[in-house]
């Protein structure tokens, strides 16, 4: 896949993707969201791809946020469209059926930190930072930061970080949950494609049943415990099943097909 702002690196099963403004600290733009989302819509359809990095260029920026140029002369209706732009790439993301790994490489501010947040595991650097800044601008989060940081660190948190709209660094970062883990710089695409090396070993649908499930947590329990009896029903109709369960039984590894 060819595009102006990412790249894109397939080394199959798992996917690079990383966005290539670093003169810009990777700030999304238009063109960065629409190339993310058409981006994602491929990485949908590779059979050959089972897990998915993203990061970005450079050693400064993951992404420092949206390009504050855009909101220049922007009304109430083109902020709204603005908005349910970012939300819709991102929640394509967040819903893919390839886990998402977000190597978080410097600043996760605004855009940036709301696009972690759609990613599904979180690794950084040492030296990063997230924030949700956009209060210093008289403005609110809108790629949906107030929706997911509460339910990744709790509303406490997430007041406190969007409210002041101070940065948070990698280390608290992770005592509060927002990252899985905090690695040196130099170990983090290392320590991203081990993790996502690991998960293309297992079971690409069940991955994936799983992903949809871990999100239904979102619901009311007796939903969520619904669409998991689902889910789970659904992945005993897969060749996969037979083949993890014979795979253990017969103490080998098993050679899942992805059906």
């Amino acid at each position: 896949m060819n595009f102006d702002l990412l790249l894109c690196d397939i080394d199959a099963p798992i996917a690079v993707v990383t966005i290539n403004r670093p003169d810009k600290l990777n700030a999304l733009n238009a063109q960065v969201m629409d190339e993310l989302d058409a981006c994602f819509v491929e990485l949908a359809r590779n059979d050959e791809v089972r897990a998915i990095i993203i990061t970005g260029a450079g050693d400064k920026a993951f992404v420092a946020g949206a390009d504050i140029g855009q909101f220049s002369g922007m009304t109430h209706s083109d902020a709204e469209a603005f908005a349910k732009r970012g939300q819709s790439v991102f929640s394509r993301i967040e819903s893919s059926g390839k886990p998402v790994i977000a190597a978080v490489n410097g600043y996760a501010l605004g855009g940036g930190c709301e696009l972690a947040l759609a990613c599904h595991i979180r690794i950084a650097a040492a030296g990063a930072s997230f924030g949700q800044p956009e209060v210093t601008l008289g403005i609110t989060p809108g790629y949906g930061g107030t929706q997911r940081l509460p339910r990744i660190v709790g509303r406490g948190i997430a007041f406190e970080m969007i409210l002041t709209g101070d940065p948070v660094s990698a280390e608290r970062a992770e005592r509060i949950g927002l990252v899985n883990a905090v690695v040196p710089a130099d170990e983090l695409l290392t320590e991203a494609r081990r993790i996502a090396g690991r998960i293309a070993q297992r079971g690409p649908v069940a991955v994936t049943l799983s992903a949809r499930a871990v999100l239904a947590a979102d619901l009311k329990l007796e939903q969520g415990l619904f669409v998991e009896a689902e889910l789970f029903g659904r992945s005993f109709a897969t060749d996969d099943v037979k083949e993890g369960v014979a795979a253990f039984l017969e103490k080998r590894r098993p050679d899942f097909k992805g059906r």
